[in-house]
């Protein structure tokens, strides 16, 4: 399944005081909207729509990964604005997410998007467990409630806390979008229009920490979750393997160099086997598929391709994700050619590729004792191990 995300940014979030919209107000270091775009594309959701307010359409600062779409003047027009972009476009579901949660976590998003596979929709919600007043109507108290007074008690039985992300196979909630248009209905959100719709909705567990910023006490609450999480170590490890055959040359790329040999290797791009192996232990640090899913070997442009491309989208999609790469190794199995002459200029390119210090590159070659296809020298191959940490986030991020 083809999973996207939409991401509500189109209000102007005046509740929460300060000069700028809430979702762009300073939050632990960096933005709002950064805290939660970082969330969604860490949770591996592609493409990523983020819905703004057209005059927020030159924002600087967001992930390149992002996609950018004007909004409408009420959030259920800036919802179709996001679902129109991601029509014809593969797209079996889509999670809707408010840019004010920044404090959610990949629990949160795998459960929703797990119910999905039973289910036309699906959302987080939290049992309320705390007793319910209807309190004396004050509109302009906000989160002042000073003056009111209790005028109902209203039962609990079975209401839950809303939260999103809310999640939708693609083709219901678009069509229940339309329907709800035409009504001109002011629905509170996505769930609200797919239950008028009929669709079935799963509740899946929220979270605590998933608050909404709504009132200007809530971004010290916000960033005290952060902070938490922040000190929690994040660390993703992930292997890569590849293997290629020998074929007629008088040279081979191993690691990005040019190593003379008495034969080529052959393959669809250059046929690097170090590189392709270190560039997939990324892709597998982060779950985001393999080198082929991401640069097929049917897609004709990729004929001949140096593959430090391959290895540079690697290293962007973790740093889109909030990973730095902490270090690689890189193992190359052959009897020939001899790679120890030429390992510091290996280990120097990929360096170069992953914008890392050399010293958190390793490349080194062991033989087969003869054994196997390595040790028949019929071809080459190489193990590669990525350590991906998640970044210190800085205000410098932003830029």
């Amino acid at each position: 399944m083809n999973d996207a995300a939409i991401i509500v940014a189109a209000g102007r979030g005046l509740r929460a005081g300060g000069d700028l919209p809430k979702q762009w107000q300073p939050l632990a270091g960096r933005r709002v909207a950064d805290w939660t775009l970082a969330a969604i594309l860490e949770a591996g959701l592609s493409p990523v729509v983020l819905v703004l307010h057209p005059d927020d359409m030159e924002m600087p600062g967001l992930p390149a990964a992002v996609e950018r779409v004007a909004g409408g003047a009420t959030r259920g027009a800036s919802v179709r604005a996001g679902l129109a972009a991601l029509a014809g476009r593969g797209v079996d579901r889509v999670l809707i997410h408010d840019v004010a949660r920044p404090c959610v976590d990949r629990a949160v998003i795998d459960a929703v998007r797990a119910a999905l596979n039973d289910a036309p929709a699906a959302a987080p919600g939290l049992p309320v467990t705390d007793a319910l007043w209807q309190g004396s109507d004050r509109p302009d108290a906000g989160d002042n409630i000073t003056g009111c007074h209790v005028t109902a008690i209203r039962a609990r039985d079975g209401l839950f806390r809303a939260q999103t992300p809310q999640g939708f196979h693609l083709a219901a909630i678009t069509a229940a979008h339309q329907a709800a248009a035409a009504r001109a209905d002011a629905a509170a959100d996505d769930v609200a229009v797919a239950l008028a719709a009929g669709l079935d909705i799963a509740i899946t567990p929220g979270n605590e920490d998933n608050l909404k910023i709504t009132w200007p006490g809530d971004h010290a609450r916000a960033e005290a979750i952060l902070r938490r999480k922040e000190t929690q170590m994040d660390v993703r490890l992930g292997n890569g393997f590849d293997v290629h055959a020998f074929c007629e040359g008088d040279h081979v790329v191993l690691c990005g160099v040019h190593v003379p040999h008495g034969r080529g290797l052959t393959g669809h791009s250059d046929a690097d086997v170090g590189l392709h192996a270190i560039t997939d232990a990324i892709y597998g640090a982060l779950a985001d598929g393999d080198i082929g899913q991401h640069f097929p070997p049917s897609d004709p442009q990729w004929k001949g391709a140096a593959s430090d491309i391959f290895l540079r989208h690697a290293a962007r999609r973790a740093a889109e994700r909030g990973y730095a790469i902490a270090n690689v190794d890189c193992t190359l199995i052959c009897e020939a050619p001899r790679i120890g002459p030429h390992a510091g200029a290996m280990r120097a390119v990929v360096a170069a590729c992953l914008d890392i210090d050399v010293s958190r590159v390793s490349v080194k070659a062991t033989t087969t004792e003869q054994l196997g296809f390595a040790g028949r020298r019929e071809g080459i191959a190489a193990l590669a191990t990525a350590t991906l940490i998640a970044a210190p986030h800085r205000p410098e991020d932003r830029a």
